[in-house]
C-alpha cells in the first residue's frame, strides 16, 4: 500500500485502552494495555466509494451495523507494542481486502490424467469383479 495512503487511513483511526483480561497479578490490574481500534469505513474520507463497497463485501462479518471496524488486542503487556501490532494488523487487513480478486483460470485434464483416471477405474472393475467371483466359489 502506498505509504502516503496509509498515512490518511491512519488518522482516521480511534484507539481505546483498557484493562487486559486473565493472569497478570497487580500490574494487569492497574495499567490499561488491551488496545481497541475503531475505524469507521462509511465515514472515511481516504477511501473511494468503490473501494468502501468493496470492503462491506469483503470485512462484511467483521463490521457492525453502522459500519465500524473494531479490532482488538492485548497479545503483549505493553500498551505501546499491542497499538503498533494491532495498527499493522489493520493496515494488512485493509490491503488484502483491496486488492481486486484474480479470475479464476480454466484448464483442461492434460491427457495423461486422463489415461490415469481410466487406468485407476479398471483397477477398481477388476478387483470388484475378482470378488464376485470368489463370492460365487
Amino acid at each position: 500500500m502506498l505509504k502516503e495512503f496509509e498515512d490518511y487511513l491512519l488518522r482516521e483511526l480511534t484507539y481505546r485502552f483498557s484493562r487486559s483480561s486473565g493472569p497478570g497479578g497487580q500490574h494487569s490490574n492497574k495499567v490499561s494495555t488491551k488496545v481497541v481500534l475503531y475505524y469507521d469505513v462509511k465515514a472515511s474520507l481516504s477511501l473511494s466509494e468503490k473501494q468502501k463497497q468493496l470492503l462491506y463485501v469483503k470485512l462484511n462479518n467483521r463490521l457492525s451495523n453502522e459500519g465500524i471496524l473494531q479490532l482488538s488486542c492485548e497479545e503483549t503487556r505493553n500498551q505501546s507494542k499491542n497499538k503498533q501490532i494491532l495498527t499493522r494488523r489493520f493496515l494488512e487487513l485493509i490491503s488484502n481486502a483491496l486488492q481486486p480478486e484474480t479470475p479464476r483460470i480454466k484448464t483442461k485434464p492434460t491427457k495423461a490424467s486422463k489415461e490415469r483416471r481410466i487406468a485407476d477405474k479398471k483397477m477398481k472393475s477388476q478387483k470388484k469383479e475378482m470378488r464376485k467371483l470368489k463370492r460365487d466359489m
